[in-house]
């Protein structure tokens, strides 16, 4: 796990952030949050909020009395300790890009698979860049959807030991998440003793909470698993066109959606989602990486800090580029970079994403990890001290000549600098010798090698046998049978 100990990049004075509040208390207070469930209208009417039907117009003072009850700070289990994470704090946790339903390889843009899904959970667990899969890599089509959050969570679990997150569309697939988890973890008194899940509810902005949603959030709140509330704010479609409006927004939704966490279960680990873009006014696509979205993520920050809450970056690397190219290169590097500069929490989306969410490539993911493994090391504090100031190269070199072979160079060369996987310092006549291959053909490469190199983490027998009876017992209730693979 990173910890970031750079100094944050604050876009707001005082002044600022106080319109912004007063913002997303009109929104709380006088437009109100629809909220499409029925039990989590009686949990806001019982705590003294104004409910009419699916609306509910709330006391800002309520909202922030909530948000103090989550905590700042939180571990999240995964079945390998060395892998457990820290969320909140100066901590960042990474994960690998969730949603696609289409994989781009090369110049091949086709519905993906659940080879697909293994394939990426492999390359999850063979970076140290990355700190868990997520909920879904990429949408496996060749599944039937009523089972789908079942052979996903079970692969999550077999091909990676890191910490996942469940599926939150509806009360019954999230039950089968909790289930799967407490057969991997030991029990239900362990899992709810420490979250072990990540649950990440979005938002249908603007100012809605759908039943399916609500059904993940409830469930997942009553078992004290981390839940993300993210609001959806692609600026001039699901907020207006200016940041200043999308955050009080943002601000208003997340709360809302964190208050209702803390009343099924006070205490339960929460944070403060953000996913904040622009869009295409020419268009109405949606755009990434520009910087609309990086002052909106810094600002994001500094609101979650005022608000003593961990929060979730808008991103990742987040392009509407098509390919594994420049613009999908710039604009990952600034909205991923953003995410630092801002200090946040946990990022999703950091591996693999293209054309606005809409596909996942394997060479982007492993040229995203390179980015992130290059901004891990550019974030981390600079050793300044007495050896590091090489004194002795100096005796040795005198006032001219050069420093490659003295012996301070030869005692540190193999790590004084960071090294890349994928990018290449080759001169141009040995890259021409070499075949002239592209960025995106060398990641490629990359991506077979650490295929082949794989192996699967531990997991005991007797519970890899329980997971698979559970996964074909509730696939066979739910009509779409699953037979355990070879």
């Amino acid at each position: 796990m990173f910890v970031n100990r750079m100094p944050r990049w604050e876009v707001l004075d005082e002044g600022g952030l106080q319109t912004i509040e007063g913002g997303w208390r009109h929104l709380v207070a006088d437009i109100g949050v629809r909220f499409d469930h029925p039990r989590a209208q009686r949990l806001f009417a019982a705590a003294g909020q104004k409910v009419e039907d699916e609306l509910v117009r709330f006391d800002p003072e309520f909202l922030l009395e909530m948000a103090a009850l989550a905590p700042p700070e939180f571990g999240v289990a995964a079945r390998n300790p060395a892998r457990s994470l820290v969320v909140g704090g100066d901590h960042m946790v990474f994960a690998a890009t969730n949603g696609p339903p289409f994989i781009l390889e090369g110049d091949e843009r086709r519905e993906a698979t659940m080879a697909d899904v293994e394939k990426l959970l492999m390359l999850t667990q063979m970076t140290d860049a990355l700190d868990t899969p997520g909920r879904n890599v990429v949408e496996p089509n060749d599944v039937p959807l009523d089972v789908r959050h079942l052979v996903r969570s079970l692969a999550a679990i077999r091909l990676t030991d890191r910490v996942w997150s469940g599926e939150v569309s509806s009360a019954s697939k999230a039950d089968d998440c909790l289930r799967l988890a407490e057969i991997a973890h030991g029990g239900r008194l362990l899992v709810e003793g420490e979250p072990v899940l990540f649950a990440n509810v979005n938002v249908n902005s603007p100012l809605h909470f759908d039943a399916s949603m609500l059904e993940g959030l409830l469930g997942y709140a009553g078992a004290g698993q981390a839940i993300i509330v993210t609001p959806f704010l692609l600026m001039g479609a699901m907020s207006p066109v200016t940041v200043a409006a999308a955050l009080a927004q943002q601000t208003a939704e997340a709360l809302a959606g964190v208050a209702l966490v803390q009343l099924v279960r006070p205490g339960t680990p929460s944070v403060l989602g953000s996913f904040l873009s622009s869009t295409d006014m020419k268009s109405g696509s949606p755009s990434f990486g520009g910087p609309e979205s990086a002052i909106g993520l810094a600002a994001s920050g500094q609101i979650a800090r005022r608000l003593g809450l961990p929060w979730r970056s808008g991103g990742g690397t987040l392009t509407a580029s098509h390919g594994v190219d420049y613009q999908s290169g710039y604009e990952s590097f600034n909205t991923q970079c953003a995410a630092f500069l801002a200090g946040a929490n946990v990022c999703w989306q950091s591996a693999g994403w293209l054309e606005g969410g809409l596909s996942v490539s394997p060479e982007k993911f492993v040229a995203d990890c390179e980015v992130l493994d290059l901004l891990l090391h550019q974030f981390s504090p600079l050793q300044v001290d007495e050896p590091a100031l090489a004194a002795s190269a100096y005796d040795e070199v005198g006032s001219a000549g050069h420093f490659f072979g003295v012996s301070h160079t030869l005692e540190h060369f193999r790590d004084c600098f960071w090294r890349p996987t994928v990018a290449t310092t080759d001169n141009y006549d040995r890259w021409k010798s070499r075949g002239s291959a592209t960025y995106a053909e060398r990641a490629g490469r990359r991506c077979e090698e650490l295929l082949e190199s794989y192996t699967a983490p531990p997991l005991d027998a007797g519970v890899e046998d329980e997971l698979w009876a559970y996964v074909e017992k509730r696939a066979a209730e739910l009509g779409d049978p699953v037979r355990r693979s070879a």
